[in-house]
């Protein structure tokens, strides 16, 4: 009765997050082996290039340095930032491959780190996201079990079916809710069902639903909703 497409949503952000992860460690990879075989020079920002987009302006800065065999390079930072972190005419240190002098980077730490350390950030957020929902959702079906064998029953009268306050590709669930009043306490307490991905009304043959609730706090619970039909993939 219930649409995967939420939960499917979730898995995608743990994908996701594992996927940035996994770039965050083969940038990481890449810097240690550049690291490993690069020669270091002086060189001289002699350009600060400007890129614009929707959210604002970037500077990336041109660098000159001569490697070894004396020949003269010229190559574009891919760490940019505004206000920009390097000015024109000052002095920096330059990491390359002596095999390859072209493909240079600025002896800095977010010159050097910056693309693991953003992608890893990303990764840790979308998997925080996507395995806190699976984690949430472990814990709710182990509750929801417990509850279907050893939650006390009781009849509460169905109230109302409405519509939930959110929606999943254009599509709002429903939701039965029923209330009881604890014969002990007096005190009146108001259930809801999980969503219900189609009107539930024409198939509402009873005027009551079962409820699971946790001995001495009603507040646990779990609706019983098993008689209204499945949802057809």
């Amino acid at each position: 009765m219930q649409m995967s497409g939420p939960g499917c949503l979730f898995k995608v952000f743990t994908l996701i997050g594992i996927a940035l992860l996994l770039g965050a460690g083969a940038a990481l990879y890449s810097t240690v082996q550049f690291l490993d075989s690069a020669a270091t020079a002086q060189g001289q920002v002699v350009e600060l290039e400007a890129h614009r987009d929707s959210d604002g302006t970037t500077y990336f800065p041109q660098v000159v340095f001569r490697s070894l065999d004396g020949q003269s390079h010229r190559f574009t930072s891919s760490s940019g930032a505004n206000p920009p972190s390097y000015h024109t005419g000052e002095q920096v240190e330059v990491l390359y491959r002596p095999e390859n002098p072209g493909k240079a980077r600025i002896n800095g730490f977010f010159s050097l780190w910056g693309a693991s350390l953003i992608l890893a950030i990303m990764g840790l957020c979308f998997s925080a996201i996507g395995l806190g929902r699976t984690l949430y959702t472990l814990i709710k079906k182990r509750r929801q079990a417990w509850l279907k064998a050893s939650g006390q029953p009781v009849e509460a009268t169905i109230t109302s079916v409405e519509r939930a306050a959110f929606s999943y590709n254009d599509v709002q669930p429903f939701v039965i809710s029923a209330q009881w009043q604890d014969p002990a306490s007096k005190q009146v307490f108001v259930f809801q069902s999980e969503y219900i991905w189609f009107d539930p009304l024409e198939y509402l043959d009873r005027d009551s639903v079962t409820v699971r609730i946790a001995p001495g706090n009603p507040r646990q619970y779990w609706m019983d909703i098993s008689f209204l039909p499945e949802l057809a993939n």
